[in-house]
């Protein structure tokens, strides 16, 4: 039997994760599963999993967890720290879906194993990709992609050889706002910016996919995650969401990956690595599907694609400051201190304060400089929203 730990177990990736091991009790034995809030659904899943250790984020959650879990042999932690020993815990597979900039430090404490790290958390490469994939040389450890777009890469180079590789193309639904009139987008609300087309997820991370930040993301991640250069790696639009990615090669061909919105098949892939193993998702019926579409990504709607490009090009802690920026204009927006299109101009701000410190050059990322960075970066961002909400 695989050992192994959730992440971020009541989040979207979380839940899909369990839901598949869920259905295969012989093959995994669940070490720890940590979460935020939700703490009925987190005690649920510990018992249906029979976890060793059920862990929530926040300390205040701790009585709650503890009287959930009354009468089962289960162990009960809380707080960030609590998150971090969990990693300490050996297990075959880390699935790393917390959301956010707290996802690192448990992902890196737990490439030390030499095991797995099926990497949901988008924040750790961009973060800080180029620790993240020196500690995981230096322990022999494993990263697998769970983002659908990098699995789907990452399957299409089975065989390859990267030297052959002329582009990568990392697909984007366009969101919620797609096909809206630019002159609309500045009025764009919360409860507008939070309703995906294809795809069911959270809140944060669909108000991403409607301003693109959620691609400019994957972008940064395609970079560090497979060593590609900037100028290798595309954006197209292509709302079906059904072509994950294409990897382009010096003949000319165009590798493909396809599939279902489900985010189960990228899950599956990375807990059956290298194997592969039925999953239960759509089997896709193209003459139904009948046609694809693709449009070009207009970087003057979607300026995060620009900005990304230029963390890429900017290297060093460029990507530090770009997630937490972007992670703070996000709050602003929820909180209706800035609008929709403020939130790219806010990290706009943020990077070129940054700069003009020359505070993002750095030759070695370390844990240290990424978290010093990302506080910069927050504390930059909370004195901008007042200005820019002020304009």
């Amino acid at each position: 039997m695989r050992k192994v730990t959730v992440f971020g177990s009541t989040g979207s990736i979380g839940e899909n994760t369990v839901d598949l091991i869920a259905r295969a009790p012989d093959q995994y034995d669940v070490v720890a599963l940590t979460g935020g809030r939700n703490i009925s659904r987190l005690a649920e899943q510990a018992i249906a999993l029979d976890a060793d250790v059920a862990v929530t984020a926040f300390d205040e959650c701790y009585v709650d967890l503890k009287a959930a879990l009354s009468g089962t042999k289960i162990e009960v932690t809380a707080g960030q720290n609590a998150v971090a020993e969990a990693a300490d815990r050996h297990a075959d597979l880390f699935m790393s879906a917390i959301v956010g900039a707290a996802g690192l430090v448990p992902g890196l404490r737990a490439l030390r194993h030499g095991s797995t790290l099926a990497l949901a958390n988008k924040e750790s490469l961009v973060t800080a990709g180029p620790h993240l994939m020196a500690e995981a040389a230096k322990h022999k450890a494993t990263i697998l992609p769970v983002d659908s777009e990098h699995s789907a890469v990452f399957q299409a180079l089975v065989g390859e050889d990267t030297s052959a590789v002329e582009r990568v193309i990392i697909t984007a639904s366009g969101g919620a706002f797609r096909d809206w009139p630019m002159e609309k987008l500045a009025q764009a609300t919360i409860a507008q910016a939070s309703s995906h087309p294809n795809w069911n997820m959270g809140q944060r991370i669909t108000i991403d996919s409607a301003s693109m930040f959620n691609k400019a993301m994957e972008l940064i991640e395609t970079k560090e995650f497979f060593g590609f250069s900037p100028e290798q790696i595309e954006t197209i639009v292509h709302p079906e969401s059904l072509i994950h990615a294409l990897v382009g090669f010096n003949d000319g061909a165009l590798m493909a990956h396809i599939g279902p919105h489900d985010m189960r098949h990228a899950i599956g892939y990375a807990l059956n690595w290298p194997d592969r193993s039925h999953l239960p998702v759509e089997r896709l019926d193209l003459a139904k599907i009948a046609s694809l579409n693709f449009q070009h990504a207009d970087e003057t709607r979607y300026p995060a694609l620009r900005i990304a490009k230029e963390v890429m090009d900017n290297g060093g802690l460029s990507g530090a400051a770009f997630n937490a920026a972007k992670e703070a204009a996000l709050d602003a927006f929820l909180a209706s201190e800035i609008g929709f299109l403020d939130m790219a101009q806010l990290v706009d701000e943020v990077l070129s304060a940054l700069e003009g410190e020359n505070s993002l050059g750095c030759d070695i990322v370390t844990l240290d400089k990424v978290l010093e960075t990302d506080h910069l970066a927050r504390k930059t961002a909370r004195e901008l929203v007042k200005k820019i909400a002020a304009r």
